[in-house]
């Protein structure tokens, strides 16, 4: 029953089912009584819904981006099918809803992301770095498993900044058995440092959707939240003075340009190293999700993230058919 999805049902149909409120508006009819106008959503589709004679805490209880269990009639208005709300209540985990289904999430599972997150820590072998690391990742508590790395663009995601934080430690190290001169210590402590700030930067419902950044995030931004949450973390594990800044640098630099909110450039190899990570993962992220949404032998929309480029599919099938040819 749970596996149906919004454009499978047909006018007059009763059913129970989960959905995402992705509007609610609460309105009054012309004969005074209070009603809720929402908007409900799968991976399939929006539909329209209202709820009559809902109670005044329904308002509240019920808003944007709330996962709702939903008993109701599927009717027609204006020729268009419309939820009409019999019963409704917050979806909970004993319902075991596949979060998926409403939200875009990250491919990798949260719990296994975040077992190799503190396997990583475990080879930075400068200890007062190790402890400094599993001290805000501790910290940060249990919203590292669900949160995005952004409000939009790349990994925006629920679990995004984890999946983020782990490609990118893959990746770097990677370039450590290349860059042998590299400081794996600062490398591994700085990739996961970087965007950790995010959590206060962001705020994200347990769903993993952004809504707006909090007051401290605009006025600061996670780059300045970052650089404070490495100087408190000292404090409290010890960690000497010089160590410190050298993890608060590279934060402070991994955006590279005054403009996108760097005022340092990096003067250390490990933290160019880091702004190149971070541009990679981030552009790799886009052009997948751009690449996706095409067939092959197209070209996507113009991605304004990659400078208004255009991405164009390549017929792998035929080039590697070209290949083979080549061969005989």
């Amino acid at each position: 029953m749970w596996e149906r999805k919004l454009s499978d049902y047909k006018v007059g149909e009763s059913f129970m089912a989960f959905f995402l409120i992705r509007k609610a508006e609460s309105k009054t009819t012309a004969a005074g009584n209070k009603y809720l106008d929402m908007i409900f959503g799968d991976s399939s589709g929006e539909i329209s819904a209202r709820w009559w004679d809902c109670k005044e805490e329904d308002e509240l209880e019920y808003v944007k981006n709330t996962l709702v269990k939903v008993k109701g009639i599927v009717a027609e208005w204006q020729g268009r099918k419309q939820i009409k709300v019999e019963k409704m209540r917050a979806a909970n985990e004993q319902d075991g809803v596949n979060i998926g289904d409403f939200v875009p999430i990250a491919p990798w599972d949260p719990q296994d992301m975040y077992k190799e997150l503190h396997e990583y820590t475990m080879k930075i072998g400068h200890t007062g770095i190790r402890d400094l690391v599993q001290f805000i990742i501790c910290e940060s508590g249990e919203r590292i498993l669900t949160f995005p790395a952004a409000m939009q663009n790349h990994h925006s995601v629920r679990s995004g900044l984890l999946y983020h934080t782990l490609t990118m430690l893959r990746a770097g190290e990677k370039l450590l058995e290349v860059y042998d001169f590299l400081n794996k210590d600062l490398l591994l402590a700085g990739i996961i440092l970087h965007d950790i700030a995010k959590l206060d930067e962001i705020n994200a419902n347990p769903l993993g959707i952004a809504s707006d950044y909090t007051m401290e995030g605009q006025l600061l931004g996670h780059i300045i939240q970052g650089v404070k949450r490495i100087n408190q973390a000292a404090r409290n594990t010890n960690l000497d003075a010089r160590t410190a800044a050298l993890l608060e640098h590279m934060v402070l630099a991994h955006h590279y340009e005054p403009e996108f909110g760097s005022p340092k450039r990096p003067m250390i190899p490990e933290a160019e190293i880091l702004h190149y990570l971070d541009i990679i993962d981030a552009r790799m992220f886009d052009m997948k999700k751009a690449l996706e949404q095409v067939e092959e032998g197209e070209f996507t929309e113009k991605i304004w993230t990659l400078n208004n480029r255009k991405l164009y599919k390549p017929q792998h099938a035929l080039v590697q058919a070209d290949d083979q040819e080549q061969e005989e």
